[in-house]
């Protein structure tokens, strides 16, 4: 007589199969736990994009004389810190943690006057209370993004543009222009070239310093070969705690080695 093995059950099938596939999700979860974190990419950029090419003479003689230093950061979702994970990751909070690092001597305070969503008219209108009324040595001026996403006239941005210079200006501040971000939304539209070069055209008119954003992200990106979700939000257009704490550690070095200039100047004569 032929004796057949009895076949293995169907549902004990099931359950090993469920078994050995928990098992390896396990293993694979503690692989990933165990794995070292990526190391952030370093936060670099040529100098000759991140130089501001006029000194801050006001900044300079107060630094030099060892007196407080008031900066005021004014702009639209970038300098509120729209992307960050707190507010002391939007860059106006990390320029001030850089800007003592290179001073720890010197009383710098770095407001932030940033409103979501605002183009250049906008921030003209509260500039007043906003930002004049603080008596800033210093004047950071993020503008131009939300006019690009907007399809907002070049002509008319200009005007706006001038408008707040003249008063900025007027009032005895250094001003620095920073201009939009090298982002995936932002590039989409067709006028973000011709608004990085009215902006720098601008402040060359208008002989004030341009920290050129657009550039240093764009190098980010073409040349050191950082894909864009290390250092932009996943909404495509904001930046991040990486990207925001890199480009306060750009403008503070920037901001030290123009407000210092004359001074290096003179003592080298």
């Amino acid at each position: 007589m032929t004796v057949f093995a009895r076949p293995f059950p169907i549902r004990t099938a099931v359950l090993a199969a469920a078994m050995l596939a928990a098992a390896t999700g396990f293993a694979r979860a503690e692989d990933k736990a165990s794995a070292p974190a990526a190391e952030p990419p370093a936060c670099a950029a040529p100098d000759d994009v991140t130089r501001l090419m006029n000194p801050l003479a006001r900044t300079g003689r107060k630094l030099a004389a060892g007196e407080p230093v008031k900066i005021v950061a004014i702009g639209s979702s970038s300098t509120a810190g729209a992307g960050a994970s707190a507010p002391d990751k939007a860059y106006p909070a990390q320029l001030a943690v850089e800007l003592e690092t290179r001073f720890p001597a010197q009383p710098i305070t770095v407001v932030n006057r940033g409103v979501n969503g605002e183009e250049a008219r906008e921030m003209v209108a509260r500039l007043d209370a906003g930002v004049l009324s603080e008596r800033p040595d210093l004047i950071l001026w993020q503008v131009g993004a939300n006019a690009v996403l907007r399809d907002t006239a070049i002509p008319a941005v200009r005007s706006d543009i001038l408008e707040g210079l003249r008063r900025m200006k007027a009032s005895g501040a250094d001003v620095v222009l920073i201009d939009p971000q090298f982002a995936p939304k932002v590039l989409a539209k067709k006028e973000a070239d011709a608004m990085v070069d009215l902006l720098a055209s601008t402040a060359k008119a208008q002989n004030v310093d341009l920290f050129r954003r657009f550039a240093v992200m764009r190098h980010w990106r073409q040349v050191a070969r950082i894909p864009f979700e290390v250092f932009i939000s996943p909404d495509e257009l904001h930046m991040n705690d990486w990207s925001y704490g890199c480009l306060a550690k750009l403008l503070a070095g920037a901001i030290a080695e123009a407000a210092t200039r004359i001074t290096m100047t003179a003592r080298a004569r």
